[in-house]
C-alpha cells in the first residue's frame, strides 16, 4: 500500500494547548530532566538518565527514527512556556504491513490533566490518514494502569493475556499488547 507521507518534512500539529513538533538542540535540557525521572522511565525499557549525554543520544535516535522512516517522535511543547513536557508517537512503522507502534511519555507534574487524551488524537488521526496506517499497536506494562485505561479509553482493545513480548534489563518481560484499527478509531 502506497503512503501519501514521504518523510521528507517533519509533521507540526497543534491542539488547544500544545505545539507537536520535531526534537531540536534546544530540547535536551528537557528531554534529561523528563528521563532523568524514575517515575517516566518505570515502565519503559530506559534506565533514569544520569548525564545530559544521554539526553543528546535520546534525540539523535528520535532523528534518526525519522531519517530511516522507522517512526515519527514528537515532542510536547508547552504553548505558553515552549517547555517539552513529553513526547509522543511511532515507533517499529512497517509500511509493507501499514502497522505501527504508538509510545508516549510524559513528566509527572503533568499526570492527570487530560494532556495524552488531547495529544494523542491528533497523532493517532495522522497514523491513519497520513500513514495510511490500518492498524496501530501499543504495549503496555499490566501494571502501568494509567496508559490502560488512556488506551481503552481512545478505543484501544487488548490482544490477549500478558505475553513475555520484551527483552530489558537482562530479563523478558509481561507486556499486554493493544491494538486500534483504522476502521475502529474513525467510528469513535
Amino acid at each position: 500500500m502506497a503512503t501519501s507521507f514521504s518523510f521528507q518534512a517533519f509533521p507540526r500539529m497543534e491542539t488547544q494547548r500544545f505545539i507537536l513538533r520535531k526534537t531540536e538542540e534546544r530540547d535536551i535540557p528537557d528531554l534529561f530532566e523528563l528521563y532523568s525521572n524514575e517515575e517516566v522511565v518505570r515502565y519503559t525499557p530506559l534506565l533514569p538518565f544520569s548525564k545530559v549525554e544521554e539526553a543528546r543520544h535520546e534525540l539523535n535516535w528520535h532523528l534518526e527514527t525519522f531519517a530511516q522512516q522507522l517512526g515519527i517522535r514528537w515532542m510536547i511543547e508547552e504553548k505558553g512556556t515552549g517547555k517539552v513536557i513529553g513526547t509522543c508517537g511511532f515507533l517499529h512503522y512497517l509500511k509493507e504491513y501499514s502497522l505501527s507502534e504508538l509510545g508516549y511519555d510524559l513528566s509527572p507534574s503533568y499526570w492527570r490533566c487530560g494532556i495524552m487524551s488531547e495529544v494523542v488524537v491528533p497523532i493517532l488521526d495522522f497514523g491513519f490518514k497520513s500513514l495510511q496506517l490500518r492498524r496501530i499497536d501499543a504495549k503496555v506494562d499490566p501494571e502501568n494502569e494509567a496508559s490502560i485505561k488512556l488506551l481503552t479509553k481512545l478505543g484501544f482493545v487488548p490482544q490477549g493475556e500478558p505475553k513475555e513480548c520484551e527483552f530489558e534489563q537482562g530479563q523478558f518481560i509481561e507486556l499486554y499488547l493493544f491494538s486500534l484499527l483504522r476502521k475502529n478509531f474513525f467510528e469513535i
